[in-house]
């Protein structure tokens, strides 16, 4: 059944708190029905499952996103979308891609692929307007009975304290205040919390400005990214080409810093801006328009003692490289779980520090990352734009120089390598599966995959026939043993760097924190307990 997402409007509804005698508490309140908001609340909601204690989810505005807006979503956020329980959904309306190809001028310089071995489920990429991701993971927040969303409800005030989170909500009814134990402010770039504690984020705005174009049309090109550097139809700026559902293409005009951002989304300059790209007998219709400047920056720490931010709300970076989003819904999938395992009782409120710690480290790269892609795309001197240009001419035939174009570093999850809740390595192993890495995938016997069975809680991933007796722990913890019968393509093994009697302890996030090469049941006692923040300095 087709939904159009961009038409719906929820109504609002006046919940028993709006009437209760005084303000009633909830164990976590998160705001904002974003990407992250929803993949938040989805996460909790399946962490505390069983425990009694639901999720509150508010948002000041009754619909979804009104434009495609975030569009790439990488390998990782599909795989973590799949722990949700929508990641099929995504990954059959979406365009799936893993080619780029990148010109100077109007010549080819060379292409790449981002996902170029087999033995992976998900694929390097899927294009899916942002209004489609929202209403797949609504979908599945409002079959979920430990989820209460509330429309409508606007945080108005926050006032923190030691034992929670006081908040004035107001409404078409008039204001009500309720409490919360924890608090995830997902409330986008502009986060109206982050202001109201008097919080901010600093870094750097980027003199620029691109114009997106949704243009609506039958074309030949492939999947794929096609970027320009001053391409003949778009003379001394960039162009970036991508395709999404229902026959919709993104087209991204670099415009420079004096154009007038309202006036370029006038269709008068922005259709004959398609239709030197397309042709001049170009059939197309425009669906949606937007101009953007963008900046990188973050705030200085992302957990404020019982307010923890994610998302745009805790920091950002320009579109090139899809980092938004998909860093965002790993800020969902990093806080949720420990979290859940805070409010169980089952770890200290410390363990909540190394989300901080984790995801600030990841924000920086993102930034580092995404910088860097600006800097190449938009060149500041004449200097710059003369080397960036001989990079382009030498990336044609020499892989050394390709090494050096960037027309946006496309993102990649952040391996926590230097996260308090590791345990190093005391043996030798190869390859990248090093503790804080995400898990890799691996087809297994019978059309299975491994990171179904990974995520959710701990996990012990043994390699070898005889699956080793956990040791009684809490938060207890699951034995996934992958025998070679399992294993009928040998990849699980070879990405693990895996021999008989190969042991992992694998987060409820499918991170790697500890990993041997036999079971030791005090071992993995120790790193169990490092990994929930219990007596290790600084988690």
């Amino acid at each position: 059944m087709h939904v159009d997402y961009r038409s719906l409007r929820f109504e609002y509804r006046r919940s028993p708190d709006q009437s209760a005698p005084q303000a009633a508490r909830h164990a976590v309140v998160v705001v904002g029905a974003g990407p992250v908001g929803l993949a938040t609340a989805i996460d909790l909601a399946q962490a505390l499952e069983g425990s009694g204690r639901r999720v509150l989810l508010l948002d000041d505005d009754a619909s979804l996103s009104n434009g495609s807006r975030a569009i790439c979503f990488a390998k990782r956020t599909l795989e973590i979308f799949d722990r949700l329980g929508c990641g099929d959904a995504m990954v059959e309306k979406g365009v799936t891609w893993s080619r780029g190809r990148v010109f100077h001028r109007e010549d080819p310089v060379y292409s790449f692929d981002l996902l170029p071995e087999s033995g992976h489920r998900r694929p390097a990429f899927v294009n899916l307007q942002q209004y489609y991701v929202e209403g797949f993971l609504l979908d599945r927040a409002r079959a979920m009975p430990g989820i209460e969303i509330r429309w409508g409800n606007k945080v108005a005030a926050v006032e923190p304290s030691e034992d929670g989170v006081g908040l004035t909500v107001e409404t078409p009814d008039g204001a009500y205040r309720i409490v919360a134990d924890y608090l995830v402010a997902a409330d986008g770039a502009r986060s109206p919390i982050r202001r109201a504690l008097g919080l901010e984020s600093k870094g750097r705005t980027f003199r620029d400005r691109f114009l997106i174009a949704d243009v609506r049309m039958k074309a030949d090109f492939p999947a794929e990214r096609w970027f320009w550097f001053d391409p003949p139809f778009h003379p001394n700026q960039s162009v970036l080409l991508h395709s999404q559902p229902d026959g919709v293409w993104r087209i991204d005009f670099q415009l420079g810093w004096d154009a007038d951002p309202v006036a370029e989304r006038d269709p008068v300059r922005v259709i004959p801006r398609v239709r030197a790209l397309l042709g001049k007998d170009a059939d197309f219709e425009l669906e949606w328009v937007s101009v953007y400047t963008f900046s990188c920056l973050r705030m200085e720490r992302f957990r404020h003692g019982r307010v923890v931010f994610a998302g745009d709300a805790a920091h950002g970076v320009s579109p090139f490289g899809a980092r938004g989003a998909n860093s965002g819904v790993q800020d969902a999938e990093n806080i949720a779980w420990k979290l859940a395992l805070v409010l169980r009782g089952a770890a200290p409120d410390a363990l909540l520090d190394s989300y901080d710690a984790e995801r600030v480290a990841a924000a920086d790269e993102n930034i580092l990352n995404s910088t860097r892609s600006t800097d190449f795309i938009t060149p500041k001197s004449e200097a710059s734009r003369a080397f960036r240009d001989a990079v382009l001419d030498l990336a044609r035939d020499c892989a050394f120089a390709r090494r050096l174009v960037n027309s946006g570093r496309l993102s990649l999850p952040s391996t926590y390598a230097a996260s308090p809740l590791n345990t190093p390595d005391d043996e030798v192993f190869e390859g990248p599966m090093v503790p804080g890495a995400p898990a890799l995938d691996a087809p297994l016997a019978g059309g299975d995959w491994l990171l179904r069975h990974l995520g959710g809680g701990f996990v012990l991933l043994h390699f070898g026939e005889a699956a080793p007796a956990p040791p009684a722990t809490v938060p207890p913890l699951r034995v996934l043993a992958v025998t070679a019968a399992a294993d009928a393509e040998g990849l699980a093994a070879r990405r693990y760097d895996a021999r008989p009697g190969t042991t992992y302890l694998i987060r409820p996030d499918q991170h790697v924190c500890a990993r041997w090469r036999r079971f030791d049941p005090e071992a993995v006692r120790a790193a169990l307990d490092r990994a929930t923040g219990r007596g290790v300095e600084g988690a």
